[in-house]
């Protein structure tokens, strides 16, 4: 990135970084509210590349409408700032324009201060590969930056002068604004462009059962998704190390298939608006038929993980969705059977896997399975027996049980998904369905 976040080369030599934490009252209506969680926040900035040398926290009802922190605790920050010779200050908080100004005042030009979401966004810009993520970054970015930009350029508060460049008397601010204006309007119709190509693309082929992998970041989602597709998806323990979505089909048996995608994990205080940000990415958990919600068994906090994760899904797929919760990692648990019977009380229905482990993957693909097959039924159909290649699609979709033929017409039952066999007798109008079947 440009102008603000971590700087690669400088983020190589393990940036020395202060984290702040300032515990709030809860806001239902401000995922940022409520107790901050330094611990997170040090394993974002380790993910960022930072090395952590001291951490502040304060407990307040509100923030300090100019410096977020109170008086004391933002001299303790500039002590600790010069104390440990520190690059960096990273808040667990969102800081607005005015506040990041006056931090940034207090603890001296030579040390940045950045919030949660800038810290969010330079590993985004780290882990994007595909042409979608890397715009879909560069809009969180740029809309980040437009009000903050008193904050980062000062020195162009003054009026554009020279010669050959006096005009009617614009700031370079206000060039600045409007430029970056024009560049989120190229970016958002470049996404939109690739939403409708991808549309068009989804359109074309044949209607596949869909899973989507959510959950906590570093619950083990990609490390699933290859035990179950054979894929390669990049696998390490940091948070956000996957970021692009991908797709892989599995085949269950002969006729049953499925179309899995590994996506970004979430964490419990991801400020809504790169949920915005990224909703084009998350597009294939609002089109999935089902979610595989994957949870570290491990975890320190099991149920805030779960929590921080059905909230961000609420605004993304109905309440309704089928959900399997698949507790991954019970190889790295000290007493399995503990944890399994503790976390059962209140996830009755939940699995209790290991990834790395083969019967892993056959547990969650035999649920998978079992899923599929609730979602079926029986069907009598009768078509002309010169037309039996009609019968080709059924063949390859479902099950077929049964097929008579018999004074120039043939009946055939087929065992198959409600959403497929509709699809199909709408294809073909002269395969019909039996009534009463």
């Amino acid at each position: 990135m440009t102008g603000w976040g971590f700087d690669r080369r400088e983020a190589e030599r393990r940036e020395r970084a202060v984290l702040v934490g300032v515990h709030l009252p809860h806001d239902p209506d401000e995922p940022l509210s409520g107790p901050a969680d330094t611990e997170e926040l040090a394993r974002l900035v380790d993910t960022a590349g930072g090395e952590i040398c001291a951490v502040l926290e304060q407990r307040l009802s509100a923030p300090n409408p100019r410096s977020y922190l109170g008086k004391g605790k933002l001299e303790e920050l500039t002590e600790l700032v010069a104390a440990h010779d520190a690059d960096l200050v990273v808040f667990d908080n969102d800081l607005a324009p005015n506040q990041g100004r006056n931090l940034q005042k207090a603890v001296g030009d030579e040390v940045r201060v950045i919030d949660r979401t800038e810290l969010i966004l330079d590993i985004f810009a780290r882990h994007a590969r595909t042409r979608q993520a890397r715009l879909q970054v560069e809009l969180a970015q740029l809309q980040y930056l437009l009000p903050r930009l008193t904050r980062l350029w000062k020195h162009l508060e003054r009026q554009a002068g020279g010669i050959g460049t006096r005009g009617p008397g614009e700031t370079q601010l206000e060039t600045d604004r409007r430029l970056i204006g024009r560049r989120l309007a190229h970016l958002r119709k470049q996404l939109q462009q690739i939403e409708r190509e991808e549309a068009t693309r989804a359109a074309g082929r044949e209607r596949t059962f869909r899973i989507a992998l959510v959950g906590y970041t570093n619950a083990g989602k990609s490390t699933l998704m290859n035990a179950l597709t054979g894929a390669d998806v990049y696998v390490r323990d940091q948070l956000f190390a996957t970021l692009d979505a991908t797709t892989r089909r599995v085949d269950v048996d002969e006729r049953r298939r499925f179309l899995i995608t590994d996506t970004v994990g979430f964490i419990r205080r991801l400020p809504h608006h790169l949920v915005e940000s990224f909703r084009s990415t998350l597009q294939e958990v609002a089109d999935a038929d089902l979610l595989l919600h994957v949870v570290d068994a491990g975890g320190q906090d099991t149920d805030h993980q779960i929590t921080s994760v059905n909230t961000v899904l609420a605004d993304l797929v109905p309440a309704d969705r089928p959900t399997l919760l698949v507790f991954n990692k019970m190889d790295t648990v000290p007493d399995p059977e503990t944890v399994r019977n503790r976390l059962a009380r209140h996830h009755e229905d939940a699995l209790f896997v290991s990834a790395v482990t083969p019967g892993g993957a056959d547990a969650v693909r035999q649920a998978v399975l079992d899923h599929l097959r609730r979602d079926e039924r029986e069907y009598r159909l009768r078509l002309p027996s010169h037309k039996l290649y009609l019968l080709g699609p059924w063949h390859r979709t479902g099950d077929v049980i049964e097929q008579v033929c018999d004074n120039g017409v043939c009946q055939a039952t087929v065992r198959m998904r409600q959403e497929d066999a509709r699809r199909l007798i709408a294809r073909e109008s002269e395969v019909t369905e039996v009534p009463g079947s």
